[in-house]
């Protein structure tokens, strides 16, 4: 196992907690996603409930949005979450202060083993951080195990599948830094 990775066995007290955990979540999601921009108070009244913490009044929300659980979402001040949106935290993912998130974005912490004879046996899940400042671009996927770096930006349609280092621009599938834009 890696750093901070979650694995999950089938048939499990561990496994029926975070079957719990989702059946909450799918209580929530479809009451959020009948909002609409009008109503950013209840939207964010329904997120902090999800969440289990509070947001500050900064925080906007564009439904659709969905997760696993809900529960392992961390989110930091002045965070702006587009439509469309799905965050499976089955693992922590944070999300620093300042943070944009473009539409259609997935940051995903769960997997399963590679192995074949592993694969159904287990569900595994590796954390996710978005440090302060980062702008994530439309239809960007981000797999667990990653922490995208202060002031980053990631462009639009990016599979983000390592690191990625504070104050530069990434692209493409996988990303790869394609420039810095420190002092920008």
């Amino acid at each position: 196992m890696h750093d901070g990775e979650v694995r999950i066995a089938r048939r499990t007290p561990e496994s029926r907690a975070m079957v719990a955990d989702v059946q909450r979540a799918m209580r929530l999601t479809p009451v959020l996603n009948r909002l609409t921009m009008d109503d950013a108070d209840e939207v964010r009244r329904l997120f902090s409930e999800l969440t289990g913490r509070a947001l500050d009044d900064q925080f906007r929300l564009l439904p659709p949005f969905y997760t696993t659980c809900g529960k392992n979402i961390a989110v930091g001040r002045n965070v702006f979450i587009n439509q469309n949106c799905t965050i499976y935290d089955l693992a922590p993912v944070t999300i620093g202060d300042d943070v944009l998130i473009g539409p259609n974005v997935s940051l995903i912490t769960e997997g399963h083993p590679v192995a074949p004879s592993q694969r159904t046996a287990f569900v595994t899940a590796r954390p996710i951080t978005i440090e302060r400042g980062v702008w994530i671009a439309a239809g960007v996927t981000i797999i667990g195990g990653v922490t995208v770096g202060e002031n980053a930006v990631v462009a639009a349609g990016s599979v983000v599948t390592k690191d990625v280092p504070a104050n530069v621009l990434v692209g493409g599938n996988p990303a790869r830094v394609i420039r810095s834009i420190e002092g920008e």
